[in-house]
């Protein structure tokens, strides 16, 4: 799933440093995440996972990190297989 992420990231994000040199943890802001290109991830993932991010969790925080997405991707996952 983190390599999923990271490709999203690499296609879309346009950061100011090479997502090879973050760690799943760093903070994607620091890294060069703008708000625009958040729009952007997020509609990547939507389409890479078949999911949809409800509104009450697209926040700042869902976009942190490698670490964030990846629990939020996974967090709609058992909430959609639960339903």
């Amino acid at each position: 799933m983190k390599e999923t992420i990271r490709n999203i990231l690499g296609e879309v994000a346009r950061l100011d440093v090479p997502l090879a040199s973050l760690a799943d943890n760093d903070d994607l802001y620091a890294a060069g995440l703008s708000s625009l290109a958040t729009v952007h991830v997020m509609l990547a993932l939507e389409n890479a996972f078949d999911i949809e991010i409800p509104d009450q969790m697209l926040t700042r925080q869902l976009f942190r990190s490698v670490d964030s997405l990846a629990a939020a991707v996974q967090t709609i996952r058992e909430r959609q297989e639960a339903a």
